[in-house]
């Protein structure tokens, strides 16, 4: 069964068009807050969202994603409320979803259990802390579920890009630059050959991430691959708005401006 993630690419391709990507973290600053910016970046015209369980120790991100996971678990953001949060935004919006979550928590749920619970809900997993070795048992236990394994791939992977990308759905998770997450003004000097050698053993849809964080950057990098993510500078809108109550308006328009130069 295919999932969500891949009938959008299928739909954007026949269309002509580049995934729009975005990224927020659960529970920052509640998941309240977060089941309207889903619906709001939705409206602003994102094609997938990335969502970010917190995690007290996310060694993939930098100090923007780091403190808003500091703020969710401070408001008590766990597994289950997040579960139960998402099934009332189910009932607002098909529009895929892709989970972002270290292996720890996984494991610490039961990774049955924690299926489960994605079962209908959630569309593809994101895992930056599972090493190639060590995926194969949960891509067996995955086959029994309409889920993606969205593998991660970054510059520096050189002669495991053949591997990590075998047998991949959803899409490819193309990392700009080596480091952690975070706004940048330079990628890769050489991240359009990059791009090409993942394209080399997959069909799946390339996406772009780490450091895009304006319209100049858009610009630069959306003829490279098939869609882009923009996390932190979405969490930062969403930092600075929570003491002038406008991060759903901030983050809104800021998401318009994304779409438009895409």
């Amino acid at each position: 069964m295919k999932s969500r993630i891949t009938k959008k690419f299928s739909e954007l391709k026949s269309n002509n068009r580049k995934a729009l990507i975005t990224y927020v973290t659960c529970g920052d600053p509640t998941l309240r807050t977060t089941m309207d910016l889903v619906l709001a970046m939705e409206r602003a015209g994102a094609d997938i969202i990335e969502l970010g369980i917190p995690y007290s120790d996310p060694l993939a991100d930098g100090p923007i994603i780091q403190k808003a996971s500091k703020r969710a678990l401070r408001a008590g953001t766990t597994i289950d409320s997040f579960f139960n949060m998402l099934h009332g935004l189910r009932s607002k919006t098909h529009i895929p979803l892709a989970l972002l979550i270290y292996y720890n928590s996984i494991f610490k749920y039961g990774i049955k259990s924690f299926l489960d619970k994605c079962d209908g809900l959630i569309d593809g997993l994101i895992i930056p802390d599972l090493p190639l070795e060590e995926r194969q048992e949960l891509i067996e236990i995955m086959k029994d579920y309409p889920l993606d394994l969205i593998p991660i791939v970054a510059p520096t992977s050189d002669d495991r890009i053949k591997e990590i990308v075998k047998d991949s759905k959803g899409f490819v998770y193309c990392i700009s630059s080596s480091g952690v997450t975070g706004k940048r003004d330079n990628f890769d000097s050489d991240l359009e050959s990059f791009i090409s050698k993942v394209r080399m053993y997959t069909d799946t849809p390339t996406a772009i991430g780490f450091g895009i964080s304006n319209k100049r950057a858009v610009e630069k990098l959306k003829d490279f691959a098939d869609g882009l993510i923009i996390g932190s500078a979405i969490v930062e809108k969403i930092e600075n708005g929570i003491e002038r109550n406008s991060i759903i308006d901030d983050v809104f328009d800021f998401t318009s401006r994304l779409r438009s130069s895409l």
